[in-house]
């Protein structure tokens, strides 16, 4: 990619009139976000007016409440209709406003970003469902606007904010417990991997930065205590809710197969062809002896534990349109042995990929689930950090507490791990 022999101020005249350009013939085409709602929208809309009789809900409103998930969106969209009265428009208004600031933390080019913002943007609208879900009253986007501040909040060493944050994220999807969850795991690990006595000896700053995700973790309980089980009791008896959620203890393994085929068909395929793909055939090609014992795992994993072959999304479409079974299973070998590939080496987004991939083993599959960690990867690389074990970047007009840690004999410790 030759985007970096480009002026700063070119990129950016490029992002601000592709994205001009982009989100002006989505919204004409979908009459100004104005249409009869559809699929989800349907009931999605229904629970939002639940909320819309003020803007502070009431223990009323959420004896009410009959969806699976946290009920953050529609508090947010019936507060709307609150205001505003414009009906399910607003609602969508506000997802494609987060929409428009999610592409800029992604691909506006910024100072501390590698050059090639812009084609980290090209590889998130390769995800379709991304400007669909854009425009539409779905909760993804305001569940992935918050992720996404967590994770900037994160790199940049605000962990308070980035706590708040990702509590926020929870609160719209459970399944958003991925990320500050793998955030804590290794932050822990960063600090045990030197030992008990440098663990107790290590200052609270350094507990901080495993404590502010753990406690954005533990939120979840606040939700399970509230619906007194992992959703409303009253989401849990409708017909259609999938067998694996109505169970606490209830697990489908094969469901971590499809979201890892996700992965390999809308992250490292898009990441292959848009990334130096000569260079990456070539690593590949001196890893075989690793690659090689990681087919064998995942050939053990899928022969215990088959995907499904029901699901939303494209990849259950054509995993069920194939003629035979063990076409089917072929093909989601191969797209989850690119992900396994791809994120083998330990990093933050190797460990986001197995937390969520544990955690999808309690959802039906479904392709958008992959969107939030679509969106942390895209950032990250716009950043050059998606390789890394601690991702940080300095701050504006001063270092981060990492960087002034590190200068010092105990920090030492930490700037000598793998990251």
């Amino acid at each position: 990619m030759k985007v970096k022999r480009i002026g700063r101020s070119q990129q950016r005249l490029i992002f601000l009139a592709a994205i001009v350009a982009i989100y002006s013939a989505f919204v004409i085409h979908l009459n100004f976000l104005q249409g009869p709602a559809v699929w989800d929208e349907i009931h999605y809309w229904e629970t939002s007016l639940l909320f819309s009789d003020r803007l502070i809900p009431s223990s009323d409103n959420f004896a009410q409440y009959s969806e699976l998930s946290t009920p953050l969106p529609f508090v947010a969209f019936g507060a709307l209709e609150y205001l505003f009265g414009q009906g399910i428009a607003a609602g969508r208004w506000l997802n494609l406003l987060l929409s428009i600031v999610v592409v800029f933390i992604i691909g506006w080019p910024g100072k501390h970003k590698t050059g090639l913002s812009l084609v980290c943007l090209v590889g998130l609208f390769t995800f379709q469902p991304y400007l669909w879900l854009s425009g539409r009253l779905y909760t993804e986007m305001v569940a992935c606007f918050w992720v996404l501040i967590g994770m900037v909040s994160y790199v940049r060493n605000r962990h308070l904010l980035s706590s708040v944050a990702f509590i926020l994220a929870i609160a719209a999807r459970q399944y958003m417990i991925a990320f500050p969850a793998a955030i804590a795991l290794c932050e822990f690990t960063a600090l045990f991997t030197h030992g008990l006595r440098y663990l107790r000896s290590a200052s609270l700053a350094d507990h901080w930065r495993w404590i502010a995700p753990l406690i954005a973790v533990l939120s979840i309980f606040g939700w399970f205590y509230l619906f007194q089980g992992v959703a409303s009791e009253s989401a849990l008896a409708k017909p259609g809710t999938p067998d694996v959620q109505r169970s606490a203890w209830a697990l489908s393994p094969g469901g971590a197969i499809h979201f890892l085929a996700a992965v390999g068909a809308y992250i490292v395929i898009p990441e292959f062809f848009l990334f130096q793909p000569l260079a990456r055939l070539r690593q590949w090609r001196q890893q075989w002896q690793k690659i090689a014992l990681i087919a064998v795992g995942l050939l053990l994993y899928i022969g215990m534990f088959p995907p499904v072959l029901e699901g939303l999304g494209k990849i259950a479409g054509f995993a069920g349109d194939l003629s035979q079974y063990n076409l089917s299973m072929l093909f989601f070998f191969s797209l989850s042995l690119l992900a396994c590939i791809r994120f083998s080496n330990v990093s933050l987004m190797s460990a986001i990929f197995l937390v969520h991939a544990v955690l999808m083993m309690k959802a039906y599959p479904w392709d958008k689930y992959v969107l939030p960690a679509l969106l942390v990867f895209w950032y990250l690389k716009s950043l050059g950090l998606e390789e890394r074990f601690r991702p940080r970047i300095v701050g504006s007009g001063r270092e981060t507490g990492d960087r002034r840690q590190e200068k010092g004999d105990r920090g030492q410790h930490v700037a000598n791990l793998r990251n």
